[in-house]
């Protein structure tokens, strides 16, 4: 089971994780294991909610398919283990970014004594430069 947040879980077997070979430089060792993990998410057939899901396939993110198929490729630790780990990771980061409503912003107004001590410091200024000028003997 991986928890995304409090309301939202998915069963392992929503999510394919195969192993394949890491690109890049790594020696000897590079042509012979299976280190970076290649994760598939399809997300019409997921158990997240319809409005979940309009969520995830309308984000501007180019991991998705045209077919609603989240793809992921994780190479950047040298086990397999850690990439698995980091692959299910950025998998619960991109589903909460996705899914996270804000709040709707309410326009608020200053308070009278806001307004009028704004109003007083402009007078006291407006004095302080006033008193800047020519002095006439």
């Amino acid at each position: 089971m991986i928890f995304i947040s409090n309301t939202i879980s998915l069963n392992d077997s929503e999510v394919d994780i195969s192993a394949i070979r890491a690109q890049g430089a790594g020696g000897q060792n590079v042509n012979k294991v299976s280190s970076a993990i290649h994760l598939r998410f399809d997300i019409h057939t997921s158990s997240l909610s319809d409005e979940h899901k309009q969520r995830l396939l309308d984000s501007k993110d180019s991991r998705i398919t045209k077919e609603g198929v989240f793809v992921l490729k994780a190479q950047q630790f040298r086990t397999q283990e850690r990439n698995k780990i980091d692959a299910i990771e950025r998998l619960q980061s991109f589903i909460t970014k996705a899914t996270h409503v804000n709040k709707t912003r309410r326009p608020t107004k200053p308070s009278r004594n806001a307004k009028r001590k704004r109003v007083d410091q402009k007078t006291q200024r407006g004095k302080t430069k006033a008193l800047r000028g020519k002095v006439d003997f």
